[in-house]
């Protein structure tokens, strides 16, 4: 593969690093404005892994090409703000390519790549669907082709040998049941539309970041801190730059520590716990010493940064892109000179598949047994899903899923600690992280909450239900459906989601189940 590779943007010609996202490239070369949203408005990256949809652009003509997911290539054409391009084929008459397995894996994160691995080698014939370019999720997220981090290695190394066929890139958007022992997975490849048939099925779909609304979060500049950190692991250079960091969670100090070691000044963490709590939570990580010293290896990383704890992002301010971020404590509120503002506010559990499937939720995730096993029968899931609790979980309980659905459940006793150690630790981390009831009020009425439809605050404030707030502002209509204002919704009125249907993510009309 060549070092470099050449591609028009809106254009002009740029000359960028091979095997980086277009996202990447697009941000090394000073592009942020990648779309109009529906009132005209300039969009760019927020949440950097496929999720938002708001990093959508024309490429060689066919639009709405998500910029996170693609790779650059040799002559690639790139158009933004929705410049001039022709309709997406709709792929009616294309047969989906078939594959039959024992089971199957939808997510090859942390959770899905140990699931994997234990059915593939308990014998099953397995199949893992994966939006990534590349196993490991976003945790482990890395390049194709290049070396994955040393803490994936192992396990990435054994689902290349295992006999697992692994689809990259597949975006799955409908799961059927057929009859009492089978599934059909519907997914949409780089290189065309998969149909899984399934005996049994495991879902370790990860999980999003929460976002919540502030005045000018819908800047380009502005974004999710795991945005920010998965568009630099994608191939995009920081250097030069001055970030904010903010928000909630541990989450917050790799994201810090990994933009300081690719070059970005970073001028500030904001986590909006009070210190009390932070101080609690660390005192519980004595029982975890490896955790302390991987939040004291991350620390270390930007020493000269302060780190502030029940402080948070109030508004970012700039003309077609951030320029200054406003922090406030509650009491006093102080502007902040920058360019890249990552703010989130924890995870939230994908759960979109497994409700489609009928599986009963608990207030934390997808209800399961000892076995991971849900409420549906046949249907297993593991990691996030089932409520954020970290790596180590996601591991153990994607093991345990893997060797349930293949048929041995009898190995799984010696991964019971590790699942219940890690599900305490989690419970108290959501209790010391849990947003502050201040950042209800953050968002004036004029306020985007639905970046998709651009429904402000104003829209939704007579509604009683987030049914009704689509029937009066279509919010949680657009392309991501929901998914982004849906917690947030949830978070400012209470609302429960509304129902989920087919399909669950954008999909090609002619990929349809039945369009053929």
């Amino acid at each position: 593969m060549p070092d470099r590779v050449a591609l028009a943007v809106d254009g002009t010609q740029i000359s960028c690093e091979a095997g980086i996202t277009v996202a990447a490239a697009l941000s090394d070369a000073s592009v942020t404005r990648l779309r109009a949203s529906v009132t005209g408005e300039p969009r760019g990256v927020l949440c950097g892994m496929g999720t938002c949809l708001e990093c959508r652009v024309s490429i060689d003509g066919v639009r709405h090409q998500r910029a996170c997911t693609r790779l650059v290539r040799e002559g690639m054409d790139v158009a933004t703000m929705d410049a001039a391009a022709s309709s997406r084929p709709s792929a009616v008459g294309v047969e989906p390519t078939p594959l039959d397995c024992d089971v199957a894996v939808i997510g090859a994160g942390p959770a899905g790549v140990a699931a994997a691995v234990r059915a593939a080698e308990s014998g099953a014939r397995t199949v893992v669907l994966d939006e990534g370019l590349a196993p490991g999720g976003q945790i482990y997220r890395h390049r194709p082709g290049g070396e994955a981090p040393e803490a994936a290695r192992r396990w990435i190394d054994r689902l290349a040998q295992s006999g697992a066929e692994v689809v990259g890139g597949a975006s799955v958007f409908d799961v059927e049941r057929r009859g009492e022992e089978a599934f059909r997975i519907f997914a949409e490849a780089p290189d065309g539309a998969r149909v899984v048939t399934a005996k049994r099925l495991v879902l370790a779909t990860g999980a999003r970041e929460l976002f919540l609304p502030f005045p000018g979060w819908t800047l380009p500049g502005v974004m999710g801190a795991g945005g920010a950190q998965a568009l630099l692991k994608s191939g995009a250079s920081v250097a030069g730059r001055t970030a904010v960091v903010g928000g909630s969670g541990p989450l917050l100090l790799p994201v810090a520590a990994s933009l300081a070691k690719a070059g970005a000044e970073v001028a500030l963490v904001a986590e909006q716990a009070g210190m009390a709590s932070v101080a609690g939570f660390g005192v519980r990580l004595a029982r975890f010493p490896g955790k302390l010293l991987e939040a004291a290896r991350y620390r270390s990383a930007f020493l000269d940064t302060p780190y502030r704890s029940g402080t948070w992002v109030a508004q970012a301010r700039g003309a077609g892109r951030v320029e200054t971020a406003v922090v406030t404590d509650g009491r006093d509120s102080y502007e902040m000179a920058c360019d890249l503002v990552a703010v989130a506010f924890g995870l939230v559990p994908n759960t979109e598949l497994a409700r489609l499937l009928g599986c009963q939720l608990s207030r934390t995730g997808v209800r399961v047994d000892a076995d991971q096993q849900t409420t549906a029968p046949g249907v297993f899931c593991a990691g996030e899903p089932c409520g954020v609790a970290g790596v180590d979980v996601a591991i153990a309980e994607g093991e345990i899923a893997g060797l349930a659905a293949s048929g041995d459940k009898a190995r799984r006793r010696a991964l019971e600690g590790a699942r219940a150690s890690g599900r305490a630790l989690a419970a108290r981390m959501e209790r010391a992280f849990r947003p502050r009831p201040e950042l209800r009020s953050l968002a004036r009425p004029d306020t985007i909450v639905c970046r998709c439809e651009d429904a402000p605050v104003s829209a939704l404030a007579s509604c009683a239900s987030a049914r009704e707030a689509k029937l009066v502002s279509r919010a949680g209509m657009g392309p991501c459906q929901g998914r982004v204002c849906g917690p947030a919704l949830e978070f400012l009125f209470g609302w429960d989601s509304d129902t989920v249907r087919p399909p669950a993510r954008p999909a090609l009309l002619g990929h349809l189940p039945g369009s053929n």
